[in-house]
């Protein structure tokens, strides 16, 4: 169904701006406790990852959406900050895996509440545009 009326195009501009307001908020959020922004994802993607040994480089370029050599200059960045730690793959000595390190997991429990207090709000917002289908 196609709907291509001036309420629609509110409808997506409200959508942006509130993305756009969240995304904004949690980059502050990440800063506060000190992490950039790329940190307080590269923690998201490890611990958020099913991957019983933690992710692998390549999983994380994939999850950020990164190129390969990017990621892995992400998480040397995070392991010299003590955030990460990278370990060799218990079945595959040639694959490393991540996994956060105390300090990071720390620093993203400290995120994570207020994170998610923060979607329920917008999912309220958002709840009236996506049931007015």
């Amino acid at each position: 169904m196609t709907r291509t009326g001036e309420v629609d195009f509110g409808t997506l501009l409200g959508f942006r701006v509130a993305l756009r307001r969240f995304l904004h908020w949690s980059e502050e959020q990440a800063k506060s406790v000190g992490l950039t922004p790329a940190q307080h994802q590269l923690l998201l993607c490890v611990r958020g990852s099913a991957a019983r040994a933690g992710p692998t480089i390549g999983d994380i370029a994939e999850c950020l959406m990164l190129r390969h050599h990017s990621a892995v200059e992400l998480v040397d960045r995070a392991e010299l900050a003590g955030i990460v730690v990278r370990h060799s793959d218990p079945d595959d000595a040639r694959v490393s895996r991540v996994r956060t390190s105390a300090k990071g997991s720390k620093l993203l429990s400290k995120l994570t509440d207020a994170h998610l207090e923060e979607l329920g709000r917008l999912g309220a917002l958002l709840r009236p545009i996506v049931d007015d289908e």
